[in-house]
């Protein structure tokens, strides 16, 4: 037995010398040949194949993923494999369909009409997830120690052949919604016109590799990879913390509105722009139409399953483009009042008046026999007033005797130096430019309603960045919406650091301004209902007619900063066409203004720097109303509206002033009646709450020139490297 046992051990030792021996034969004289064969069948697979690039990340200022690229698979169909054997065909087709969203009927038809049924890459599915393919991968071998199949089934799941999947990207947005204005979506993972996605694309992006395989001149089959390089990240100025907080408090106007005289929404539009005024970073950007970003198309939120089916392409895609543009920097409209601050930094720094001067308001001022433009409490007049009460109250008189001693070509040179008139080179697509009056057309009455911010257009982004000069020490950043760049590994590739464009005023100017700007958040201001207790602050009320879309439609707003002495932030708050019966209410962005200030400024770890004081009454009682209307509508979600229901109007004859003629308007502001300075405010969803507009900020008439027409389209298309960052009219104006 012994001895048995010991010859069948060397047999079976012979045997595998044997076969070592003949191994190394065919490796020697054959090897290649099989080499490319194995190449051949693997070229199957990924002939030429690309290998995706990951597009880089875009990320908040804390380092909060706002979009992603997260890997995913193509389902690919070899038809010609599936076709090659009959007792492939229906455990392949049977396998898809069980696993993937398939129709049964698309798999046949690739596998057997004449023009695909050869071919060997026929994609069946784009956005395959991990999940799905491991599933299917353990479908085909299943774990034996856990799975016990019968011969029939393993047979069945053998058949199954000519499925390989080829990995892709897709684009995700983890905060859906949030700040949908400012990132963008990309259309293919990719390609992208929109938000930081459009402006950032070609530094997103990465570059695709390859894996081939090839025949040498030797006749050496060789497979190469070139590995994909990442795209870079982008890091934004942006906090989604702040952001987060911003678009809550909008839904909360938004929904507090709704229900009004004037459809379902809470208006037009309402935006908010939040900004450091020390560098010209925008901390947050919003508007009350938010979309998915991970779903884009998708216009069920705004319009009704008939509306939409009712629509041919160009009109939902117009719908689309106006769902998508940013509203805070696409958006040209008359400042209104919020402008004042810059006519007195522009007359204070040319030496026109002084610290000291003072105006008589008489209630208007005439231009020519049937010309005369109103002041808030015509035909009463503020009287006697400084400066700091001519800011106080918004006297319309007292800028246009202030523009006066300017003159036109001054002026001018002011409205360009704080940068109106031109794009503030933002990284982002789609900034409008605004529109000013030539010097030639600059007349006296233009002149006039020009210094209360009336007869010219500019953007929200354009306002915030003039008055955070003016208060900053006088000096004009470029705003930015990105900080950083980074590489794939993380590596710093390109820092964007503050970029000062120009000193738009001295030191002492703003100082003087700034401290003009105090009284209007006083109890006896019009900007009391902004204040925040126990923070010292300043700001600026704004109420814009909008003659091109009727007598009574109104964009009001505030701009308002903290601390006084050395301002940390701005936030600037626009209500377009609020759904009131009086739409000339700037109590509406004051409030929200304030609500938003009270969470930022601790957030900011900015403290209180004064003593707290009870508000006025007219303050409570309205504050209380707002909490309650708020509480009542449950907002929860934020604010959206159908795109296009209510648009951009360009056109507003705003803040405030008129030009008496032959069909002068009676015309209202902050809600107060001219002629009267009293008016009473119905809520819309509490009939029996009403509130006295006691707070006037000057007078509107129907017969006041129109602004120069703005025929810049809007679009997404700026880019990086092309006219989204240099701008030739950012020059300092000598």
């Amino acid at each position: 037995m012994r001895t048995k046992l010991v010859g069948l051990f060397l047999v079976v030792i012979l045997a595998f010398v044997a076969l070592a021996i003949r191994i190394t034969v065919i490796n020697a004289k054959s090897g290649d040949t099989y080499k490319k064969k194995v190449l051949t069948q693997s070229q199957q697979q990924y002939s030429s194949r690309t290998i995706p690039f990951k597009r880089g990340d875009i990320l908040d200022a804390n380092g909060t993923v706002l979009a992603t690229s997260e890997k995913v698979y193509k389902l690919i169909l070899d038809c010609k494999v599936v076709n090659s054997r009959e007792e492939y065909l229906e455990p392949t087709v049977a396998a898809l369909v069980q696993h993937f969203a398939v129709e049964e009927s698309d798999v046949r038809k690739r596998l057997s009409d004449a023009t695909t049924a050869a071919s060997q890459y026929q994609i069946l599915l784009n956005d395959v997830t991990i999940e799905q393919k491991k599933n299917f991968e353990n479908y085909l071998a299943p774990d034996a120690e856990t799975t016990s199949l019968s011969d029939e089934e393993k047979l069945k799941r053998g058949r199954v052949k000519g499925i390989w999947f080829e990995e892709n990207y897709r684009r995700i947005y983890p905060l859906n919604s949030l700040a949908c204005d400012v990132i963008g979506f990309t259309y293919d993972g990719t390609e992208a016109e929109w938000g930081i996605e459009g402006y950032y694309s070609s530094v997103l992006n990465g570059t695709n590799g390859r894996q081939y395989g090839y025949v040498t001149g030797n006749d050496t089959a060789e497979q190469t990879i070139i590995p994909a390089q990442d795209g870079n990240t982008v890091v934004s100025t942006i906090d989604a913390n702040i952001q987060k907080m911003v678009e809550g408090k909008i839904n909360d106007l938004w929904m507090a509105l709704s229900g009004g005289p004037h459809g379902s929404g809470g208006a037009a539009n309402i935006g908010v722009v939040v900004q450091n005024p020390k560098n010209g970073q925008i901390l947050s950007m919003a508007s009350s139409e938010p979309y998915d970003l991970n779903n884009p198309r998708d216009l069920t939120p705004f319009y009704s399953d008939m509306d939409i089916s009712l629509m041919n392409d160009d009109i939902m895609l117009e719908n689309l483009q106006k769902l998508w543009q940013n509203y805070c920097i696409s958006s040209a409209f008359e400042p209104g009042s919020t402008f004042k601050p810059i006519t007195v930094a522009g007359a204070l720094e040319a030496g026109v008046i002084a610290e000291d001067s003072t105006y008589y308001c008489d209630g208007l001022q005439k231009y020519g026999p049937n010309d005369e433009i109103h002041c808030s409490i015509y035909p009463a007049g503020h009287g006697q007033l400084d400066l700091a009460g001519s800011l106080m109250v918004s006297c319309n008189d007292a800028m246009m005797q202030i523009s006066k001693k300017m003159g036109a070509s001054q002026f001018l040179k002011y409205q360009k130096t704080y940068g109106f008139g031109s794009k503030t080179g933002i990284d982002l697509p789609g900034e409008a430019s605004g529109t000013l009056f030539t010097e030639d057309g600059l007349g006296a009455v233009e002149l006039a309603t020009s210094s209360f911010g009336q007869g010219f257009t500019c953007t929200m982004l354009q306002e915030i960045n003039a008055f955070s000069s003016v208060i900053n020490g006088g000096y004009l950043y470029q705003p930015r919406i990105v900080q950083e760049i980074r590489s794939s590994t993380g590596a710093m590739v390109q820092s964007n650091e503050p970029v000062l464009m120009r000193q738009t005023a001295s030191t002492e100017v703003s100082d003087k301004v700034r401290d003009y700007l105090a009284s209007v958040t006083s109890t006896q201001g019009s900007g009391k209902y902004a204040k925040v207790n126990g923070y010292s602050m300043g700001g600026k009320t704004g109420t814009a007619q909008k003659l091109s879309s009727g007598p009574d439609k109104y964009l009001v707003s505030f701009i308002g900063f903290a601390p006084l002495d050395d301002p940390q932030v701005v936030v600037y708050v626009v209500v377009d066409e609020p759904n009131l019966a009086d739409q000339a209410d700037s109590k509406y962005p004051q409030y929200l203004c304030k609500q938003i200030m009270t969470e930022l400024l601790p957030y900011l770890n900015i403290f209180p720097d004064e003593e707290e004081v009870t508000p006025p009454e007219k303050v409570q009682a309205f504050d209380t109303m707002m909490a309650g209307l708020i509480a009542r509508s449950g907002s929860t979600q934020p604010a959206g509206q159908p795109a296009g229901d209510q648009g951009m109007d360009q056109g507003t004859a705003g803040d405030t002033a008129g030009k008496t003629g032959d069909a002068a308007g009676q015309g209202t502001q902050e809600g107060a009646v001219a002629g009267t300075g009293q008016a009473a405010t119905m809520n819309p969803q509490d009939p029996e709450a009403s509130y006295n507009q006691d707070d006037p900020e000057g007078a509107d008439n129907a017969n006041l020139p129109e602004p120069p027409q703005d025929k810049e389209k809007i679009t997404g298309g700026n880019q990086l490297d092309s006219d989204g960052v240099s701008n030739g009219d950012l020059k300092f104006i000598q």
